[in-house]
């Protein structure tokens, strides 16, 4: 019954910015847990952040910290994933996961309402 669809992908240059919207309807949004994956063709899917039902706990990838935010609108149902100073290596297929846990494990296989994904590239 619950519904995750992604919003927000597309081509970008290089120190460029660009932000995801993932949508969640279906059930209690505003309780749930939420997180951004991303993934390569033919490498795992990578956790890229995540935040608590609130938004007041966050946990960022190394390799993002300090570019990427992450945000949440709980009267749209929504989560935004802001990105700015992109690089190259950003290039992924971006997918959303919402867990009704409240401290979840999060895992590239874990058992979570996942979004159907969206491109991101970066140019240079």
């Amino acid at each position: 019954q619950v519904r995750v669809v992604q919003s927000g992908g597309g081509l970008v240059q290089t120190g460029g910015a660009l932000t995801l919207s993932c949508e969640v309807s279906g059930g209690a949004y505003s309780a749930y847990s939420m997180a951004w994956f991303r993934e390569v063709p033919g490498n795992e899917r990578e956790f890229v952040v995540s935040t608590d039902y609130s938004g007041g706990r966050t946990v960022f990838a190394d390799s993002v910290k300090g570019r990427f935010t992450i945000s949440r609108d709980d009267a749209k149902t929504t989560v935004y994933l802001r990105m700015n100073s992109l690089k190259s290596e950003d290039t992924a297929v971006y997918y959303c996961a919402a867990d009704e846990s409240p401290d979840p494990d999060w895992g590239p296989h874990g058992s979570y309402w996942w979004g159907q994904g969206t491109q991101v590239t970066v140019s240079s």
